[in-house]
């Protein structure tokens, strides 16, 4: 397919605005998609610890939203099994599960649709292997992926040599279930997956803060060959956006010459 450059924005917005759109598939009475991804369920799931187990330091939610800005430099110290769990929650957490139906989660998304799937690039987490891992939201659980052994490295390429991928304590990596999507609002869902995609990141933005965490979202990557590593077909799911987190070095802040201490 040859795409003309200067005009896929103008024809994106176009097709999937509401004079464009068609009767949905739930309006044509078809089956809704699950809730969750289907997994091996003689896979092991690790266990996490509660997000209610971590202890939060007191702080102003306007000097966490002041300091909010993007981290690409991380420190050694490991990011803890409950700060990982903790990160989950905020980014992907399952607060409610109406079955069959919908569930009610710690961001906002049309329709409590909820479309994403979370991988983890795990570098350096407390009590868990360097590797690739996927979160099971529902159960608020992880599963071990088998992934080659330099894996961190081919993710890196895959986000165009932003080398922060690895020495980050872990990477999120969000895909989009595209039908989880559509199915209710048919072509137009296609701007609500990028817009909830936002939503996500940002708590994870200042959810990190509240643990002395930094975080940098990353748009920049190689859709091909993510999905490839992640095995998604690149239509109906695919990569749609990651982020870095760990625990801050020290740097300066453009805003005001202090030094942030690491974790």
């Amino acid at each position: 397919m040859k795409f003309v450059a200067n005009n896929i924005g103008k024809n994106f917005i176009e097709q999937t605005c509401y004079e464009a759109m068609g009767p949905s598939d739930q309006q044509k009475g078809l089956p809704q998609p699950p809730l969750q991804e289907t997994y091996d369920k003689t896979a092991k799931l690790i266990e996490l610890p509660s997000p209610e187990s971590i202890k939060l330091p007191s702080i102003d939610f306007k000097e966490i939203v002041y300091n909010r800005r993007s981290v690409r430099k991380y420190s050694k110290n490991p990011l803890k099994l409950e700060e990982l769990s903790y990160l989950l929650w905020c980014s992907q957490g399952v607060k409610k599960i109406v079955p069959g139906s919908a569930t009610f989660r710690t961001v906002p998304s049309a329709g409590a649709r909820h479309s994403f799937e979370t991988y983890l690039l795990v570098n350096n987490v407390e009590n868990l292997n360097p590797g690739l891992y996927k979160f099971v939201a529902l159960e608020h659980k992880l599963i071990s992926l088998p992934a080659q052994e330099n894996v961190a490295d081919q993710i890196a390429k895959g986000c165009l040599g932003q080398n922060f991928v690895k020495t980050c304590a872990a990477t999120f990596i969000w895909t989009a279930d595209v039908y989880r999507m559509t199915w209710r609002y048919g072509q137009r869902g296609y701007r609500y997956l990028y817009l909830d995609a936002g939503h996500v990141c940002q708590n994870l933005y200042l959810a990190a803060e509240t643990i002395n965490c930094g975080a940098c979202g990353i748009a920049a990557f190689d859709d091909k060959t993510l999905n490839s590593i992640l095995k998604l077909d690149g239509e109906s799911k695919f990569v749609i956006y990651l982020a870095t987190a760990g625990k801050k070095s020290k740097l300066k802040f453009p805003l005001e010459e202090k030094e942030v201490e690491e974790g």
